[in-house]
């Protein structure tokens, strides 16, 4: 990717097609989920090389939770392991690592892993790698909702001063900019529940490759394809 090029400054990534990958060649789903982490750890080095600024990735659902117990516990193991892995290498490459969501459901030691993995990279000034964890679109915004409502009651803003600014600022993407670029794999067209509210003016993009099959030249073809579009956000 010519670094002269423009690109966008906050890439979101819907990773799909783990369980499937795994399937079709007879593996565990548990293996579709450590080639998936192995794809993202390249992915998100790969967009810190390039000069991307943000990138947001949908690691697990709140609605995940109504998978196997089995697949859940192993996913959580490999999470926890990545998370641990890759904090270290995200710090020597000078990436910060973020997490979206309610880390309280969470147990106490994928918790311990966040927390460090937050404080180890917090001071870099890369790439913005942000991990959507125990993360809900809607749960997101009702949040901000009962936030601001406890703001307006507690007298520390009026309800008439409520704009847009004030939820951006609840949110766990405050201080971010919205996605420019929002990139889903595995052929299925549709945001289940992923950054409702920061995703109103992205450019959507969907390739039929399996996230573990996802590599670099996938993210150039998706940024050519957004370097095209005209971005109009509601006007002529």
């Amino acid at each position: 990717m010519d670094e002269n090029t423009y690109l966008p400054k906050h890439i979101a990534i819907i990773m799909d097609g783990n369980r499937r990958w795994a399937r079709e060649r007879g593996l565990n789903v548990s293996d579709g989920h450590k080639r998936g982490a192995e794809t993202l750890e390249n992915i998100a080095r790969y967009c810190n090389n390039i000069g991307i600024k943000h990138l947001t990735v949908y690691a697990f659902s709140t609605e995940n939770w109504k998978r196997a117990k089995e697949e859940v516990g192993a996913l959580m193991n490999i999470l926890r392991f990545y998370l641990d892995k890759f904090s270290k290498q995200a710090d020597t490459e000078n990436m910060r690592i973020k997490v979206l969501g309610d880390v309280t459901a969470l147990d106490n030691g994928i918790q311990k892993s966040i927390a460090s993995a937050i404080e180890r990279t917090k001071n870099n000034t890369g790439l913005t790698f942000n991990i959507a964890l125990n993360y809900g679109g809607r749960a997101e915004i009702l949040k901000a909702i009962k936030d601001i409502a406890k703001d307006v009651k507690d007298g520390v803003i009026n309800i008439d001063d409520i704009s847009e600014s004030t939820v951006d600022s609840k949110l766990y993407t405050v201080g971010q900019p919205d996605p420019d670029l929002l990139i889903r794999t595995s052929g299925e067209i549709r945001t289940s529940n992923f950054l409702p509210w920061q995703l109103v003016y992205s450019e959507f993009y969907f390739v039929q490759k399996y996230w573990p099959d996802f590599n670099e030249t996938d993210i150039d073809e998706a940024i050519k394809v957004y370097q095209k579009r005209n971005r109009k956000f509601g006007g002529k």
